[in-house]
């Protein structure tokens, strides 16, 4: 049975945060501002070391594993984005880890953990299919499974950034963050909710990986049978049970916003606040224009999860856009 996360698990988790990784800005820009007709500021978690928030989570979680566990070394599957963190967190507390990914995963990405001095297993399809090759390579071989959002370690790394948020912008009125597995915007509910119950938060995924939207709206797990969506960090076709139930309970909204929304907001946000965002990170933004008449006048924060964009990604969405 998973403890339930508090805020005093948060407050906990950034004492561990703090000594390895930078406080974000929030960054704003008149002119994003002007057209989305609110205050917005962008929690720009791309300059974190691997690029992506979830190295919170990952850092705080290894920090605490048994040294029982650190011998064992670790599991997880991932997209790149979980991998990242995990990888990275390993190789500060001197930890073995595997990653598996799908076979055709961002190559970037999948550097990247190899860099971290992670081993690579390329398994499945997709994000769902590697994690089940993971969970059973886990009960074979004795490995600490670390499941990228069932972690209450993980969501209290990761709600160290909300504390961010809303220390340096204590009047927030609402945070759009995006949700694949769940643990931003379970961990956004649980920080928010607990400082400041008025605080709006508003969820994001990606239409063509809705898994956790239908789930919310139905209230109970709905599988998708595909996530074909460029955004890998919200590829999911299966929401999960711990974080969803914090989502179930907590969460104000959630939307839905097209790959053509997401990829147009990666291009505001590069001619804006001048940042590069993934997919994912730029799936707040996308679904701020969406909502906009009715954030009309608010202070908003806009959660720029990762910038791991590749640069053939980029080059497409720059032709799509620009094509005579």
């Amino acid at each position: 049975m998973l403890q339930p996360v508090t805020l005093d698990d948060i407050y906990k988790a950034r004492r561990i945060v703090n000594r390895y990784l930078p406080q974000t800005p929030l960054a704003t820009s008149p002119i994003l501002s002007k057209r989305l007709g609110f205050e917005a500021y962008v929690k720009c978690e791309n300059l974190q070391p691997i690029g992506v928030f979830k190295v919170r989570g990952g850092i705080n979680l290894i920090s605490k594993l048994s040294e029982e566990e650190k011998r064992r070394g670790v599991i997880t599957a991932s997209t790149g984005n979980h991998g990242q963190s995990i990888a990275y967190a390993a190789s500060l507390f001197g930890v073995k880890a595997i990653v598996a990914v799908p076979q055709k995963s961002n190559p970037n990405k999948v550097e990247a953990i190899r860099n971290f001095g992670a081993h690579i297993e390329f398994r499945g399809s997709d994000f769902d299919e590697a994690r089940l090759w993971v969970e059973e390579e886990a009960k074979k071989k004795g490995y600490r499974y670390i499941h990228s959002a069932n972690e209450p370690l993980l969501i209290a790394g990761v709600g160290t950034l909300y504390l961010e948020i809303m220390e340096d912008l204590p009047y927030v009125e609402a945070i759009l963050t995006p949700i694949g597995g769940g643990s931003g915007a379970a961990a956004a509910c649980v920080v928010a909710k607990s400082i400041n119950p008025e605080v709006e938060i508003i969820g994001v995924q990606a239409e063509e990986a809705p898994s956790v939207y239908l789930s919310w709206k139905k209230k109970e797990l709905v599988e998708t049978k595909s996530a074909e969506t460029f955004a890998d960090g919200l590829a999911t076709r299966v929401p999960f049970k711990f974080t969803l139930g914090i989502i179930n309970k907590m969460i104000d909204n959630i939307v839905l916003v097209s790959e053509r929304e997401m990829k147009s907001a990666i291009l505001t946000l590069l001619e804006t606040i001048h940042q590069l965002a993934e997919g994912a990170g730029a799936a707040s933004t996308a679904a701020a224009f969406k909502l906009r008449k009715k954030l009309q006048g608010k202070k908003v924060a806009l959660v720029l999860t990762g910038g791991n964009l590749t640069l053939q990604n980029l080059q497409t969405i720059l032709k799509e856009t620009y094509a005579t």
